[in-house]
């Protein structure tokens, strides 16, 4: 299984960026997990949000490049720790390729969102789209410990 987050920006505070690249060093190589960041429309004080949205959905397309995609979405479906677990498991049995796509500053626009295959939430909480990189990523390596019977999820 290959493993791709796709977020829409390409500046991250160094934090973001250590946190990003701590989880995914932490994540079994098997996964050939990455970080793919993908430039952000150009907004300016009169942007045209549909147009940023849809030039974001063709970058993220682009990136997923036909694997299982997740569209992280403030209005998706919240799983548990243990759901996330069970859902991994399903993945690395049937092999596909899988692409978690955080959007841009207004979200994903309607083309990516009836193109995923899902959509989930990390939470009901708005979140900072750095901080929901270092979050996704947790959460995947999290699942994994729990696959794979580790000692990180103590629950």
């Amino acid at each position: 299984m290959h493993l791709r987050v796709v977020a829409v920006g390409t500046r991250q505070p160094a934090w973001i960026q250590a946190g990003t690249v701590d989880y995914l060093r932490r994540l079994p190589k098997e996964w050939k997990a990455e970080l793919v960041e993908v430039p952000a429309a150009a907004r300016g004080a009169h942007a045209d949000v549909p147009r940023c949205r849809a030039a974001e959905a063709e970058r993220i397309l682009r990136a997923a490049r036909g694997a299982r995609l997740i569209a992280l979405d403030e209005h998706g479906a919240e799983h548990t720790s243990a759901q996330w677990a069970a859902e991994l498991r399903g993945w690395l049995r049937d092999g596909r390729d899988v692409a978690m796509a955080i959007g841009g500053p207004d979200g994903h626009g309607p083309e990516l969102l009836e193109t995923a295959e899902e959509r989930w939430s990390l939470s009901r909480l708005t979140l900072p789209h750095g901080l929901a990189r270092v979050l996704l990523l947790e959460q995947l390596y999290r699942a994994w410990s729990i696959t794979a019977n580790r000692p990180y999820h103590r629950a």
